[in-house]
């Protein structure tokens, strides 16, 4: 009997033809999910007839308690080499292995660089504007080049980033609990003395932190109250470091000149979520690792782990 590998969020329909998954067809029947699942009972159901579990990044949370109720599940492949939402001691514990997968930083860099440029020459307002024969040029673009890029985080994500702000011309500083002034000078970038410094300074503020129990709401009402009404906010790594709220609160009273996010506190967003119509915000559905050559890389590798996990030699293994 084959076994069966459900592929979870496979919301554009890519898996079957972004790797050859007829390598393993002899041996596992491969089932794709386009709709996410909510919730654990969702997930302990719609997974209950499957040996493996492809899942995307850190999407789908496999907590102890969800391992439990999936008796037949015998490997969990995660794109990418760290993922935090899954219990390894209860997946080892239940017999479960756990591979990841490799993943290139350049996708979310350059969907950075896209929200930022958006928002800075009011793309979509213009392009909005063009396509419904509206007002020819109703905005004034922000210029980049001579102004400050502020940087939370100066990780790989965060230091080509920097590169690009440099490249634009602009002034770019630094700041996370971590960084060192050795990264900032082998970066080429300032090392600002705090986090309200950098807030307080900066004409675009761009966060690539890991989400942890220091980041979480690190940018909150009285760090955003800091940015000047000329600012923008870029967020493309996790939601919970920025207070929802009180980012919310910011973009409708024009406390700040507008936001580009990728990430969301519930995801996929509510029909009904604030953010679908918050004013100032250029919005895109979590695309951050998105892409062709990402996409191949996840799904290769993920057929090369269920193959080596067939015989009996896992390859890639987490955490």
């Amino acid at each position: 009997m084959r076994l069966r590998c459900a592929v979870l969020d496979d919301f554009q329909h890519v898996a079957a033809e972004a790797a050859d998954w007829s390598v393993v067809a002899d041996d596992v029947e491969v089932v794709s999910f386009d709709r996410h699942i909510d919730g654990e009972d969702g997930l302990a159901a719609a997974l209950a007839g499957f040996d493996i579990v492809v899942t995307l990044r850190e999407r789908v949370p496999f907590p102890g308690s969800l391992i439990a109720r999936l008796p037949r599940l015998k490997l969990i492949v995660a794109s990418g080499m760290r993922n935090s939402v899954i219990d390894y001691a209860a997946a080892e514990a239940h017999g479960v292995t756990v591979c990841g997968t490799a993943s290139s930083s350049t996708p979310p860099v350059e969907l950075t660089w896209a929200l930022l440029l958006g928002l800075a020459r009011g793309i979509i307002q213009e392009h909005n504007a063009l396509r419904s024969g509206g007002p020819w040029q109703s905005t004034v673009g922000a210029d980049l080049h001579g102004r400050r890029l502020g940087l939370l985080g100066l990780g790989k994500i965060g230091g080509r980033v920097a590169q690009v702000g440099l490249a634009f011309g602009m002034h770019v500083s630094a700041w996370s609990q971590n960084l060192t002034r050795e990264r900032a000078d082998e970066v080429g970038v300032e090392r600002a003395g705090s986090k309200e410094e950098l807030l307080a300074n900066s004409d675009f503020v761009s966060v690539h932190l890991a989400l942890g129990d220091r980041t979480r709401g690190l940018l909150g009402p009285a760090e955003l109250a800091l940015l000047k009404p000329t600012a923008y906010l870029i967020n493309t790594s996790r939601a919970a470091i920025v207070d929802q709220d009180a980012l919310l609160d910011a973009l409708h009273t024009g406390r700040i000149a507008g936001a580009g996010v990728d990430v969301f506190d519930v995801e996929p967003l509510p029909a009904d979520h604030p953010m679908r119509t918050a004013p100032r915000l250029l919005a895109t559905p979590h695309l951050g690792y998105v892409s062709r050559g990402n996409y191949a890389t996840y799904y290769g590798q993920a057929v090369e782990d269920i193959r080596a996990f067939l015989a009996g030699a896992p390859v890639r293994r987490l955490p």
